[in-house]
């Protein structure tokens, strides 16, 4: 991505509530500007597999927000988020703008703190809209980040799809005994 090194990423700061631009001050440590668009935000028919990573039944409603991320203004990075509508509707997480100190510290304000995260990670080759979208080659492998956020009550509240540059990325896992 910076052609300097391999890019590490850290979940950590994603999912903690506290960083109100986690994205930007990765982006800073590594020499450059992070930036997002949102490109859209609607209610939408849950996947199977959004369905599966928030506890739902395929086809119940949820709130879905896409963002682009870019490193320096190159795309290298799209993220959807979904909510349970339950949870969502109504709410900043349902609008399409910017949620101020961001939708982890929205939802722990909405009385829905995130306690644990999964996360599963794989490779594939890049769909012909991910490779117009993160402006790659083809063919080019992209790296998937499926990551949901649970309360203690084992209530999913977030589930989220990371489809990111493959090329000089790596992700890192710190993990607390």
């Amino acid at each position: 991505m910076t052609g300097s090194g391999p890019w590490t990423s850290v979940s950590m700061p994603y999912v903690s509530g506290r960083a109100s631009d986690a994205w930007g001050a990765e982006a800073a440590e590594h020499g450059g500007r992070g930036t997002q668009k949102l490109l859209s935000v609607e209610e939408v028919a849950a996947s199977a597999m959004v369905a599966d990573m928030l506890g739902l039944v395929a086809g119940e409603p949820v709130i879905a927000r896409c963002r682009l991320m870019l490193f320096n203004d190159h795309p290298v990075e799209l993220v959807e988020s979904y909510y349970p509508a339950g949870i969502a509707r109504g709410t900043r997480l349902a609008e399409a703008r910017k949620i101020p100190g961001g939708a982890v510290a929205f939802l722990a304000d909405l009385g829905h703190p995130p306690r644990r995260v999964r996360e599963d990670v794989s490779a594939r080759l890049a769909t012909a809209h991910e490779r117009t979208t993160l402006m790659l080659d083809d063919p080019s492998c992209v790296l998937l980040l499926a990551r949901a956020l649970v309360t203690e009550n084992d209530r999913p509240i977030e589930a989220s799809v990371m489809t990111m540059v493959a090329e000089g990325r790596r992700l890192r896992y710190e993990l607390t005994p």
